[in-house]
């Protein structure tokens, strides 16, 4: 049984706990533990995290960042078996590499009441390179069994002591032990942004440090009488001393938290601290800004060469965007016929990011390119056609949402068009989005619209129409409880989107293969997909299809739902409580039509009756409509939700909401012989 939340013992102690936890010191009494007390149903458990990063000053290159980790790992299940596998992303520029050293890793077993010990070794560890931004070092840990631990340490040192790797204390299964430390010279001036719902406080102390510079000196002296010379070497020393700040946390028992339904990014609310550069200032220098204020993050990314001035390129475009609007003045139509002439010239290779990799020019001319290529484009196409056209930094889903101010908080870039009243967003990067439909990777709360010299302001990216999916369906009931009949179903918008994405990039026997599997074995002919390609129109996919078993026959009657395979069986949230917002990523509405060709011989003893109800504050609705005779039976169900993002204070209500629609979708119709 799972111990609730708020009843999980959570402590913030100064205790170091490197002497008990020493690598290679594991004892029999974690060895032999099948559970985690405070939490019976985690597959494992990180019985001790250890993160130290500071500072070093190598000579000829200056400060250079280092990183040490350390994890123990119980692991009680195969279930568990994951978590013996480590990934580790190393960052990578024009200007340098992060660098993995000092790996090493074990497997223990309890064997006849004795330790075992088996060493990670060289051929179990994988590098590879992911993009040109990222090598990953991936390792999967020997002898795994239920009940192992295993063990492993290791040091990265990067250049990059502008971009601190986020300190975690809160992961999806529970930690018992944390001891982390961040270290920092005078000269860094760093702000520790929190986020999460524990209150994680820091102990601060200042310590003194220093730099030894060693320089070699060669000195020449003339011989005895002035005739001939001898040279000598020796070497000198000197030190600086500075003041360093010692930011140290230690942590027990510290909870799960787990991926639950409709959360856009479940790290998002992880308890962690993230240090973020302010300044540097070294010793008889200026002062050198990084990311104190949202102005000065947008102002940096703007004059950035791979950004900015990649806006003002037009000349490599000019003669086919001449041809292209050369006879149209609607701007509207201006608009779309740039967007798609981009989408159709320039194919996204897949890489994220807010900067340029080989610059525009070069994208068009090879007709291949990342996000901020693509969009930056499109947005100075979009400016030469006398539009009104910016560009939006984005931090996708994935990438999280950027609550303070930092240069790493956005990781992509979109195109805004504002007409009169109207304001467009645009991604040229998905063949199938259209205006303001951008992918569902980019709905991620809100964007900054960057106006000329880096001025700024917000924007939603959540959008406000709604995404329809309208679903008509003919169907033949026979008295063994078989149905045949015909499905067809509408997509708009969003649910369009997905639909293209999948449909579209997939092999077309899997795709038919998976449909019938979603539907319980559904044995599907005739399937057609209308306007897969053509995306100013609504999808459209028909099939006819056959399943059995969809009344029970008892008594001689007949007992079933009228919405056969496609009513839903289960609430999706299950928690007593939520602290997070539930993310549907846009409005949606869906709306189920179906009529039922009730079997010779029988007649109808009861139908569920008509029906309805709504969230709070214009949230969604949910209405249920039945009638028939003795021969035919008419349903109609429509299911809307009106908001992108419901608040945590509604989730009660929401899971009630869920739980009325089931069971209303599982109420059945009664027939009996005439």
């Amino acid at each position: 049984m799972r111990v609730p939340f708020f009843l999980i013992l959570f402590t913030l102690t100064f205790a170091v706990f490197a002497q008990d936890y020493d690598f290679g010191k594991v004892s029999k009494e974690e060895l032999q533990e099948n559970y985690n007390p405070l939490d019976s149903a985690a597959s494992a458990t990180y019985l001790y995290k250890y993160r130290r990063t500071y500072f070093n000053y190598v000579k000829n290159q200056g400060f250079q960042l280092t990183t040490e980790v350390h994890d123990r790992i119980k692991i009680y299940n195969k279930e568990g078996f994951d978590y013996a596998t480590k990934a580790i992303w190393l960052y990578k520029s024009k200007s340098g590499r992060e660098k993995l050293n000092s790996l090493k890793a074990y497997t223990y077993n309890l064997v006849d009441d004795k330790i075992e010990d088996v060493k990670l070794k060289k051929d179990g560890i994988f590098e590879t390179e992911k993009s040109i931004y990222y090598d990953e070092t991936k390792f999967t840990m020997p002898d795994i069994k239920e009940g192992s631990i295993v063990e492993y340490q290791y040091e990265i040192t990067s250049p990059f002591y502008t971009n601190i790797d986020e300190f975690e204390f809160q992961h999806d299964i529970p930690v018992k032990k944390i001891y982390a430390e961040f270290e920092s010279p005078e000269y860094f001036n760093f702000k520790a942004n929190t986020k999460g719902f524990l209150n994680v406080i820091p102990r601060i102390e200042n310590k003194r440090g220093k730099i030894t510079f060693t320089e070699k000196v060669r000195s020449t002296s003339k011989g005895f009488n002035g005739i001939g010379n001898s040279t000598s070497t020796s070497f000198e020393t000197s030190e600086v001393e500075y003041t360093k700040q010692v930011n140290t946390y230690s942590l027990e028992n510290v909870p799960a938290l787990k991926e639950e339904p409709y959360v856009n990014n479940i790290d998002n609310y992880k308890s962690s601290v993230n240090y973020e550069l302010s300044f540097v200032h070294f010793p008889n220098s200026q002062i050198d800004y990084y990311s104190t204020t949202w102005e000065s993050v947008v102002k940096a990314i703007y004059e950035s060469p791979d950004f900015g001035s990649e806006l003002d390129k037009n000349g490599y475009f000019e003669n086919e965007i001449d041809a292209l609007i050369g006879s149209i003045s609607d701007p509207l139509q201006r608009t779309s016929l740039i967007f798609d002439f981009v989408k159709s010239r320039v194919k996204w290779n897949g890489y994220y990011s807010k900067y340029t990799n080989d610059g525009v020019k070069k994208a068009y001319k090879d007709q291949v390119g990342n996000v901020a290529e693509i969009n930056l484009m499109l947005t100075s196409m979009l400016r030469y056609a006398g539009l009104r056209a910016y560009p939006v930094l984005v931090s996708t889903r994935a990438n999280g949402v950027p609550l303070f101010p930092t240069r790493e908080g956005y990781n992509y870039v979109v195109s805004y068009v504002k007409i009169d009243d109207t304001e467009i967003l645009l991604d040229a990067t998905n063949k199938y989005s259209t205006p303001n439909v951008l992918p569902y990777r980019t709905l991620n709360w809100q964007g900054r619209v960057i106006a000329e010299q880096g001025g700024s302001q917000l924007i939603d990216l959540y959008p406000k129409e709604i995404s329809n999916n309208s679903i008509s369906m003919m169907v033949s009931l026979d008295e063994s409880g078989t149905i045949e009949g015909g499905y067809r179903s509408l997509k708009t918008n969003h649910n369009a989107l997905a639909y293209r994405e999948s449909f579209n990039e997939a092999d077309k026997d899997d795709f038919l293969e998976k449909l019938e599997n979603k539907y319980g074995g559904l044995e599907i002919s005739d399937f057609k997909v209308v306007n897969a390609m053509d995306i100013s129109k609504p999808v459209m996919e028909t099939y006819k299809f056959v399943k059995e078993s969809q009344a029970d026959v008892i008594g001689g009657k007949l007992y079933f739902s009228p919405m056969f395979f496609l009513k839903s069986n289960e609430n999706p949230f299950k928690l007593e409580t939520r602290e997070f917002p539930v993310d549907f990523g846009y409005p949606s509405s869906i709306n189920y039509k179906i009529i039922i060709n009730l079997p010779d011989g029988y007649k109808v003893e009861s139908l569920p009756a008509p029906g309805g109800f709504m969230l709070p504050d214009n949230l969604g609705l949910f209405k249920y409509n039945i009638s028939g005779n003795d021969k035919m039976i008419q349903l109609s169900v429509e299911s809307e939700i009106y908001q992108s993002i419901i608040a945590p204070q509604y989730y009660d209500v929401l899971k009630t909401y869920f739980k009325q629609l089931i069971e209303k979708q599982n109420e059945q119709i009664v027939l009996t012989k005439a």
